[in-house]
């Protein structure tokens, strides 16, 4: 078993899979911050928020996109821009899962606003997302691993 987490507990391994959340977050946010009213109708047909902060996470969820893919490409803030993309993918799990209970079709806005979202798409973003925190988890974790063998190794 040792041998099998040395080999996915790898920095090529953990810069791969930064590179590939990260790039999805930055690819994510663009037509976001391009076309933010066009967001925010999205975010309205969610169903889910007050609609006086809608606009305000029209604005702040796409930056806070940009910056933590950013982050976890450069390897900048590591933990941070991990637990960050955590926390926002859980929410967006819960939206979708929400609406999914509910029969309620949307367009998740994800990657561009035309989309049509049938129930097996939403399905299907459902399973990304939940594979994309479990990469994000790992990362994480291996952040930590490696802070922690870093400060023992100078002491």
């Amino acid at each position: 078993m040792g041998s099998l987490w040395n080999l996915i507990n790898n920095k090529w391994v953990e810069l791969g899979l930064r590179c590939v959340l990260g790039i999805t977050f930055v690819y994510a946010s663009m037509h976001k911050i391009a076309a933010p009213a066009e967001f925010a109708k999205i975010i309205y047909g969610y169903g889910l928020f007050p609609h006086v902060i809608i606009n305000l996470i029209a604005i702040v969820i796409p930056f806070l996109e940009l910056l933590t893919g950013l982050a976890l490409i450069f390897g900048i803030y590591r933990k941070a821009a991990g637990l960050l993309i955590c926390g926002m993918l859980l929410v967006f799990i819960a939206a979708i899962s929400f609406n999914l209970v509910r029969g309620h079709e949307f367009d998740c806005g994800c990657f561009s606003f035309n989309s049509h979202t049938a129930a097996f798409s939403t399905y299907y973003l459902l399973v990304r997302d939940i594979l994309l925190l479990l990469v994000g988890v790992y990362l994480i974790r291996t952040s930590t691993g490696r802070s922690r063998r870093l400060m023992e190794n100078k002491g």
